[in-house]
């Protein structure tokens, strides 16, 4: 038996926490416990060193010193500022007020609104309860499948999981060891394409069962001028003179690539709101008004979101700010949002610190118990273990990678994304490196693949965010005054199937095209450094005299 132990120390210890996670142990306190339970086990057989545990204090104190872990607080607070300070709510009004006529319109608004929400709060569960509590109500009314509203909203949720400034990625980046900055970038265009895939989704239903996802009745529709048109033409006008203003702003600079587009988009931004203004300023004073109600509302509320955007994803794109700044920066802005909305107070303010202390409480907590799992596992030779297991697969980094996705996959029905990141990341990574996978590619490829633990039971955390906000028993609608059925359970968790699917979809994209991922790099050298040849010149020295000194 002891022999048995000794040769197989390393996978049952990972065997014996996955066992402690399944039977409902805190993942910090299992990860800890079982860490130095097979420290003292190893020391006693042998096959540990006790010096390896005197670096136990200089890990701890690593966790509490990594100044880039400090953007995860920033970031929540900001998204627990605009959630409550009523963004959310202004957006998702005003969006579906302007697909609403469309089959499938409110579909289409949630999805735009959560990429909206995911790149400015970067927290799932503040995105899925604002949508379930505002959007969910309004689909049901007007005639949405029950299993297509809730998969769409818990879904479109998720986005803040991938879409920068996630929090799962901050913390991928720093397990690979690996730029926030990179990281974020890299995983931009992977998170647009999955919400072109949910709205592509939602379009597909409309087509097949039109029922599912009506438009909504004329009636419903705000916004309209004294001619009865909704004043779209505006819209598409102020849209279009925004685009070419931010065009010739940059004109002629030097700038390429994703810093061009984030300084194009900023321009216009501000020339949109400008017009904004001087249109509102007009018809306060004469009454008469050059842009349309749909256009200056949408103006006014797009704005503000899209602004954040630029100062906390911009900033860091193109370099002025580091993701821990852009944070902070971002935090600051949400305040001054939330003030000049009149919707900022002491008890707003104590409320989402609370939150923030508490889920960055937790994140340390996990992350100080994986130093202790992880060293113990290093001590006795696990990642050699994990090394060979992964090397032996057949197929390479193709094999390697739909391995290494179908695990995470699977464990992702009992692990949230933390405890995934912190627990399997450390160990997959070094791996992936030796095999020359790009680990920014890698990262957000297991990013994406980990968007399915909120979406699938029986720790689908987006699922039980919608079901606390969704009606669990019949009630009268407020508007119609019709008496509407309950939303199931079961039709929360056949609702998510699909998205499940889209999901995997998408790492299989990602892992097919990795162009998607790789534009980070920017523009490679084309210079072959085999071909540089330094020629240092021939320098005439001067004859030295070491004579004696002259008297």
């Amino acid at each position: 038996m002891t022999a048995f132990l000794i040769a197989n120390m390393a996978p049952i210890m990972f065997a014996s926490l996955v066992i402690m996670l399944l039977l409902g142990y805190p993942a910090a306190f299992s990860l800890g416990a079982v860490g130095l339970l097979y420290a003292i086990v190893g020391i006693q057989l042998g096959e540990f060193r006790p010096d390896f545990l005197q670096a136990l204090p200089e890990r701890v104190y690593g966790v509490m010193n990594n100044d880039t872990l400090l953007a995860i607080p920033f970031f929540t607070f900001m998204g627990l500022i605009l959630e409550r300070s009523g963004m959310a709510e202004d957006l998702l009004d005003t969006i579906g007020q302007l697909f609403g006529t469309i089959r499938g319109g409110l579909a289409y608004a949630v999805v735009f609104v959560g990429a909206l929400l995911a790149a400015t709060t970067g927290v799932v569960a503040a995105s899925v309860i604002s949508m379930g509590l505002i959007s969910l109500p309004i689909m049901l009314r007007y005639g949405y499948d029950r299993r297509m509203a809730t998969g769409i909203i818990a879904a479109s949720g998720t986005l803040a999981q991938i879409i920068p400034p996630s929090l799962v990625l901050i913390v991928m980046a720093d397990q690979l060891g690996k730029s926030v900055g990179d990281m974020y970038e890299g995983a931009f265009i992977p998170g647009m394409v999955l919400a072109g895939l949910y709205a592509g989704y939602a379009f597909l239903v409309t087509l097949i069962f039109p029922k599912a996802a009506p438009g909504l009745p004329a009636e419903a529709i705000g916004f309209r001028e004294q001619d009865g048109s909704r004043g779209l033409l505006s819209l598409g006008a102020l849209t279009l003179a925004s685009v070419v203003f931010g065009w010739f702003m940059m004109r002629g600079s030097e700038t390429h690539g994703a810093d061009y587009v984030v300084l194009s988009m900023f321009y216009g931004i501000l020339f949109a709101f400008f017009v904004a203004v001087l249109n509102w300023v007009i018809d306060k004073f004469t009454g008469f008004r050059f842009l349309s109600a749909m256009a200056q509302q949408t103006t006014f509320v797009m704005v503000p979101p899209l602004f954040l955007i630029f100062l906390v994803l911009g900033t860091i794109f193109i370099g002025i700010a580091t993701p821990t700044e852009g944070g902070a920066m971002g935090a600051a802005g949400a305040i001054i949002l939330g003030a000049a909305k009149r919707r900022l107070s002491w008890d707003l303010i104590r409320q989402a610190t609370e939150s923030t202390a508490k889920l960055s409480a937790f994140v340390v907590f996990i992350l100080i118990g994986a130093r202790v799992f992880s060293l113990t596992f290093y001590g006795v030779n696990g990642h050699v273990w994990v090394e060979h297991l992964l090397t032996s697969l057949p197929g390479g980094q193709i094999g390697f990678l739909v391995f290494v996705n179908a695990l995470v996959f699977v464990l992702a029905f009992f692990l949230d994304f933390f405890e995934l990141a912190f627990i399997i990341i450390p160990l997959l990574g070094p791996v992936a490196e030796k095999l020359g996978i790009d680990l920014i590619w890698f990262g957000v490829i297991l990013g994406v693949n980990m968007q399915t633990s909120f979406m699938h039971p029986p720790f689908g955390f987006a699922l039980f965010y919608l079901r606390s906000v969704a009606p669990k028993e019949s009630y009268l609608d407020r508007v119609t005054g019709k008496r509407m059925d309950p939303v199931t359970t079961g039709q929360i968790y056949w609702g998510a199937v699909p998205f499940v699917v889209i999901q995997v979809i998408m790492v299989l994209l990602v892992i097919a095209f990795p162009q998607m991922v790789m534009h980070y790099k920017g523009a490679a050298s084309t210079v072959d450094p085999n071909s540089i040849n330094i020629e240092v010149p021939q320098i005439e020295m001067p004859p030295l005299d070491f004579g004696q000194p002259k008297q």
